[in-house]
């Protein structure tokens, strides 16, 4: 049911495009609402924005999916279907968004709350989350991409244990595994995470996109594949504006001014 209220707010804070879940009453449970706006943040993003950075207002980031909403459809398989379909865009989008992703997470990441931090390129964590897949405490298989999130991070073996088992993964796992990039403590999350956004916004973010795409499809391919990659892109980034400024800036002894290598 629509609310009356948003349950994503935006805002542009220099180079920086915020996006902030703010449903701290329901933990930032998912809904059809909240998926729909959260694509359309995504969609929505200004033109001159370098950097996606990614948080939740309230104790918790994102239990996962509203299971009260489960239990009131009269067809359950096709609500759930239809909004793991829809929450599936906004993965695609933040793993494709032309600009880095970074992302603060506290308290509570579940269900698809964990493929949301999966899909992101740098996530700063609370010390004190917990991160729980939760999928078979209620029956059910892992959306949101989840399994691949976790099993990139952990490992088929241990991404089986803790979804079969119902566990969970305290912060400083999470960190270790590689699930998430910094760990910080609870009161210093949200400025170390501005910090973050801000250091890469000042950087070649085009680049970044690039060392992006290496790096997820790395795991894949054969080292001849990947080189042949780094090749093509290497070269795109020596011909693009920012990489002639990166050049000239290091050969003039200066620092780089990539937000204005057009």
């Amino acid at each position: 049911m629509t609310q009356d209220r948003p349950a994503v707010l935006t805002e542009v804070d220099g180079d920086v495009w915020r996006i902030t879940l703010d449903r701290p009453e329901t933990g930032n449970a998912l809904t059809p609402q909240m998926a729909a706006e959260l694509a359309a943040a995504l969609a929505a993003r200004p033109e001159g924005s370098r950097v996606v950075l990614l948080l939740a207002n309230g104790p918790r980031f994102c239990v996962g999916g509203d299971v009260r909403s489960f239990a009131d459809s009269d067809d359950p398989g096709t609500f759930v279907g239809r909004l793991a379909h829809d929450w599936h865009e906004v993965i695609k989008a933040l793993l494709y968004c032309p600009v880095p992703v970074v992302a603060g997470v506290q308290g509570a990441v579940a269900g698809a709350g964990v493929g949301l931090v999966g899909a992101c390129d740098l996530v700063v964590c609370a010390r004190t989350t917990k991160i729980r897949p939760a999928y078979s405490a209620i029956g059910f298989s892992p959306d949101g991409g989840t399994s691949w999130a976790l099993a990139r991070s952990l490992g088929a073996p241990r991404a089986l244990d803790l979804m079969l088992t119902n566990g969970s993964l305290t912060a400083a796992e999470a960190h270790l595994t590689g699930l998430v990039a910094r760990l910080v403590e609870d009161e210093d999350l949200r400025a170390t995470t501005e910090m973050v956004a801000r250091e890469i916004a000042e950087g070649p973010v085009r680049a970044m996109v690039r060392t992006r795409a290496l790096v997820r499809r790395a795991a894949t391919r054969t080292l001849e594949e990947q080189l042949d990659d780094e090749a093509q892109l290497i070269a795109e980034s020596a011909a693009d504006p920012e990489g002639r400024e990166g050049v000239r800036a290091f050969l003039e002894k200066r620092v780089p001014d990539f937000r204005n290598a057009r």
